[in-house]
C-alpha cells in the first residue's frame, strides 16, 4: 500500500518518515514554507536514532499526484479545523480502474479531538479513526521531531464508528513495523474521547504556558472534572486512567535532543507559528456543545475555547497569559455561571 499523508506536519511527518524508513512508499501533501522546504530539501526526521532525510514525494494538493491507485491509504493529519477543505479536495480524486478516493480508498484520520471522522464520513464510505499518542513537533519548515522512545507513537486504530477489518488490520501491521505500536481496536471512539479530556489542556498551554506549576495543574483538574461530567451526561464511553496506563506505561519516553524541557502541545505550536488558527473549537468546544446539548455548565472550557481563539485570531504570542491571571478568570467564569443558575427569590 502506499500512505498518503495529507498534512504533513508534526504528527504527519512523522508517521510518513517513519512509514518510509520502514520501507512503504509514502507521499507527503504539505502547503507553503513547509511544501517548499519538503520538495527542495526533504523531510529532516530526528528521532532519539538521529536526523535522516527522507526524499519523498511531495505534493501540494491531488491534482500534483495524479491518479490514485486503488491501493492508496490517505491519512488525514490536518488540525481538525482544516479537515473540511481537505476532505473537499481529495474525496473526488481519480482512481484507477474508475471511481473517486470517497467511493474507493480508506481514509485514516490520525488527529486531536473526535469531530473529523464524522466530517469525513460524509464524503468517505470508509474511515478509520486513530488515538493518536505521539509527542512530535514541526521544528522549522521541512524538520520534524519524534522524541519518544524506544517507541515512537502508540496509535489505536479502528473502524468509525465502531468495528474493525482486513484493511486496518494491515495498516497497523505496517505501523507496527515503523516504531509504533498500533493496537486494533472495536471500539476506537471510546481511546478518543479518553484522548480528549487530556487535550483539554491544550487550551491552558496554548495561553498560559507547559503545564508545570501548581496553579496551572489545578485548573487543569477543574478543566477535564467538568469534561468528564459532560461525557457522563451524554452516556459517552471513555477508556478510564488505569487501562491507559497499563496501555502506555514505559513505551514512550520523552527524549528531546538538546537537553531542553518539553515544549507545547499542538496547540501551542499553531500559535508560536503564527497559524492564525486553532483546535481549540474541537477539543474545548466538543465538551461545549455537548454539555449544552445535555445542560451540563461548561465555563471553563467555554472560557479556554474562547481566549485560545482570541489568541490565535489576534497572533497573541503562545504561553503569555499568566497562570494566575488564567486562573482568576477561570474563578471569574464560574461564578457568573453560578450566579446565574441561583434561584431567584
Amino acid at each position: 500500500m502506499r500512505y498518503i499523508i495529507i498534512g504533513a506536519g508534526a504528527v504527519g511527518g512523522a508517521i510518513g518518515g517513519r512509514l518510509a524508513e520502514a520501507g512503504h512508499e509514502v507521499a507527503l501533501v504539505a502547503r507553503g514554507a513547509h511544501y517548499e522546504a519538503l520538495r527542495t530539501h526533504g523531510l529532516r526526521l530526528m528521532t532519539s536514532e538521529g536526523t535522516r532525510t527522507h526524499r519523498l514525494p511531495t505534493v501540494d494538493g491531488p491534482a500534483a499526484l495524479g491518479e490514485l491507485r486503488p491501493d492508496d491509504v490517505l491519512v488525514l493529519a490536518v488540525k481538525t479545523q482544516d479537515s473540511e477543505a481537505a476532505l473537499e479536495a481529495w474525496g473526488p480524486s481519480p482512481v484507477a480502474g474508475g471511481g473517486t478516493a470517497a467511493e474507493r480508498l480508506p481514509l485514516v484520520c490520525a488527529q486531536n479531538g473526535v469531530e473529523s471522522p464524522r466530517i469525513a464520513l460524509r464524503r468517505f464510505r470508509r474511515v478509520y479513526g486513530v488515538c493518536v499518542w505521539l509527542p512530535a513537533t514541526l521544528v522549522e519548515p521541512g524538520a520534524v521531531s519524534a522524541a519518544g522512545a524506544p517507541l515512537t507513537g502508540i496509535l489505536h486504530l479502528g473502524r468509525h464508528p465502531h468495528g474493525t477489518d482486513e484493511t486496518v488490520r494491515r495498516i497497523a501491521a505496517d505501523l507496527e513495523k515503523a516504531h509504533f505500536e498500533a493496537p486494533v481496536v472495536p471500539d476506537v471512539a471510546r481511546w478518543q474521547y479518553a484522548k480528549l479530556l487530556g487535550n483539554l489542556a491544550n487550551a491552558i498551554e496554548a495561553v498560559s504556558g507547559v503545564l508545570t506549576s501548581e496553579e496551572g495543574l489545578a485548573l487543569f483538574a477543574r478543566v477535564r472534572a467538568e469534561g468528564e461530567a459532560v461525557l457522563t451526561a451524554a452516556g459517552i464511553a471513555y477508556t478510564g486512567e488505569e487501562e491507559q496506563k497499563k496501555a502506555r506505561d514505559n513505551k514512550i519516553r520523552f527524549e528531546p535532543f538538546d537537553g531542553s524541557e518539553r515544549g507545547g502541545g499542538s496547540s501551542w505550536q499553531s500559535l508560536d507559528r503564527g497559524t492564525g488558527t486553532i483546535e481549540a473549537d474541537y477539543l474545548n468546544g466538543e465538551i461545549v456543545l455537548l454539555g449544552r446539548l445535555h445542560g451540563v455548565p461548561t465555563p471553563l472550557n467555554e472560557l479556554l475555547q474562547r481566549l485560545a481563539n482570541t489568541f490565535a485570531r489576534e497572533r497573541r504570542a503562545a504561553g503569555s497569559l499568566p497562570v494566575a491571571e488564567l486562573v482568576r478568570l477561570a474563578d471569574e467564569a464560574v461564578a457568573f455561571v453560578q450566579e446565574e443558575r441561583a434561584p431567584r427569590p
